[in-house]
């Protein structure tokens, strides 16, 4: 059976036309009109010779960029979601790996961006609603569907990775049609649900949103990006759309507690939180579960290489998360293994390994770097009776005593100090068990040799560095307690750690030459 993206829509189109699939700060649309605006754009682009080929959508979430994804997938093709703030940097390296590709936008959009747009080596431009108002052509999208296999890439997602280089992650069909249907099974997302979507839709938390909305005929809300430097004007938007499930990175969930928007008003309709990207830290988990008390809270991991998560764990409202919070139990149809540097299980408590995933949602590869491919997506050590590939993630874990994994890393981020291998996750944990410090991340200065721990929260810099040498062995002490408003993040969600970096370490005092230059 042929398990298209596709045909989560067409469903919800025939069971529910009538009902609101989306809301954006603009508009509202059905499923049957969304299917409808869907189809006309993967018609148009099939009439300019695009069918089966990838499609750059360069446009702000919202409903204008959602039919154009969907189109593109109705043309057989895979769409290749930019976010238009990040532009600017993004487009001419995806488009090079792409080979120009043509780019659907919009004419404000292209307007605002003239000269990324110019810089890029693309072929067309076209405007998304040109491409809306086209002819149907349900002979062309029928054969389009027939040619189409459910292991075709849908969606390419370039994500900076470690290296800072972009990397195309290139997801099938069957993956996400295979994983949405666990996703919402396991969590009880139904057709009752509201989902107040967060992540832009170059980011794979996204994909939860969207797929699951049209799975099971949920409403989705795009909340708009400039509703996240409001907080109370937030908090008013998702009381107002009575959502009632937040799949939310966990710096979109810690900016909220940083700024006190939960203390404005409740949120009575929410009734899941699903958080991940990053650890969250246990003093903001604890702010969101005083104020929520009615909604279930769930630590989601994986990257966006297995197709959006593999393991999972309810959060215990009775369990003390001092030392963490575990990654969980695997989804169905998934192994998460942990493997020493000798590709051993990790089999004694205490022990730190690397993460490998064996599911059959893995992504297809990175799209033209067969080199990076080779070095992530692995023959299982395990076992070389047959092929089977698994995705080695770079994250490290910690097997505990009663079985379960903790993140404690990753290997981009273990670093050679003082003569001792560290984590640097390792010493954000030990900070953010610290009186006055609700999260911290660490970096390392490689040229300097220091490592500085950067802070949110009420304490001192001299009461938390005091406390951490309290705490922490020498060798994890960092050079350097340093407090920040807030923590810059990169284009995956996460904490930008070099960012921290560049941003607020102390400088090196210049030399001068006796021109004074």
């Amino acid at each position: 059976m042929n398990r298209l993206a596709t045909e989560l829509l067409d469903a919800r189109a025939r069971r529910s036309p009538k009902k609101t699939a989306v809301i954006d700060e603009h508009m509202q649309i059905t499923f049957s009109e969304l299917q409808e605006r869907a189809r006309r754009i993967g018609s148009a682009l099939i009439a300019r010779g695009l069918e089966g080929k990838p499609v750059v959508v360069v446009l702000e979430k919202g409903i204008d960029a959602l039919a154009a994804q969907l189109g593109v997938l109705y043309a057989g093709g895979c769409y290749v979601p930019i976010d238009p703030v990040a532009t600017p940097t993004r487009l001419a390296p995806v488009c090079r790996t792409l080979g120009s590709p043509t780019i659907v936008t919009s004419t404000t959009t292209r307007t605002l961006l003239s000269e990324a747009f110019d810089a890029a080596p693309t072929g067309a431009i076209v405007d998304v609603h040109e491409l809306a108002s086209g002819a149907l052509d349900p002979t062309a999208l029928r054969n389009a569907a027939r040619r189409t296999l459910d292991t075709d890439p849908a969606y390419i997602l370039f994500t900076s990775g470690s290296t800072g280089t972009p990397k195309g992650v290139v997801v099938s069909h069957r993956a996400i049609v295979e994983f949405i249907e666990s996703f919402t099974e396991l969590f009880g997302i139904d057709e009752t649900d509201v989902i107040g979507n967060q992540a832009p839709f170059d980011f794979d938390v996204s994909v939860k949103d969207i797929y699951s909305a049209l799975a099971v005929g949920a409403t989705l809300v795009i909340l708009p990006r400039r509703l996240f430097s409001a907080p109370a004007e937030l908090i008013d938007a998702l009381n107002a759309h009575r959502v009632t499930t937040l799949t939310w990175a966990v710096a979109a969930l810690c900016l909220l507690t940083r700024l006190h928007a939960l203390d404005y008003a409740s949120l009575p309709h929410v009734r899941r939180v699903l958080f991940s990207g990053e650890v969250m830290p246990t003093r903001h988990l604890a702010a969101w579960l005083e104020h929520l008390p009615q909604a279930e809270f769930v630590n989601l991991y994986g990257p966006t290489e297995v197709t959006c998560n593999c393991l999972y764990h309810r959060i215990d409202r009775v369990r003390d998360y001092a030392a963490g919070i575990p990654l969980g139990t695997p989804f169905p149809n998934h192994e998460v293994l942990l493997l020493d540097d000798k590709s051993a299980p990790v089999m004694q408590a205490g022990t730190v390994g690397e993460l490998y995933v064996r599911s059959p949602q893995l992504a297809l590869g990175y799209i033209g770097d067969g080199a990076r491919t080779a070095e992530a997506f692995v023959q299982n050590p395990l076992q070389h009776r047959w092929p089977e590939t698994v995705y080695r993630t770079g994250d490290l874990a910690e097997l505990s005593a009663a079985g379960e994994l903790f993140f404690c890393g990753r290997r981009d981020n273990q670093i050679k100090y003082q003569g001792h291998r560290v984590e640097l996750e390792e010493i954000d944990l030990a900070f953010e068990r610290l009186p006055g410090v609700t999260r911290c991340r660490c970096a390392f200065d490689a040229a300097r040799e220091r490592i500085y721990a950067f802070f949110e929260g009420e304490g001192q810099a001299t009461d938390v560095a005091a406390a951490a040498q309290a705490a922490l062995p020498a060798h994890l002490m960092p050079s350097a307690c340093i407090p920040v408003n807030n923590m810059p993040l990169s284009k995956n969600g996460k904490v930008d750690r070099q960012a921290l970096l560049e941003l607020h370490a102390p400088r090196r005092r210049r030399k001068h030459n006796h021109s004074g230059v």
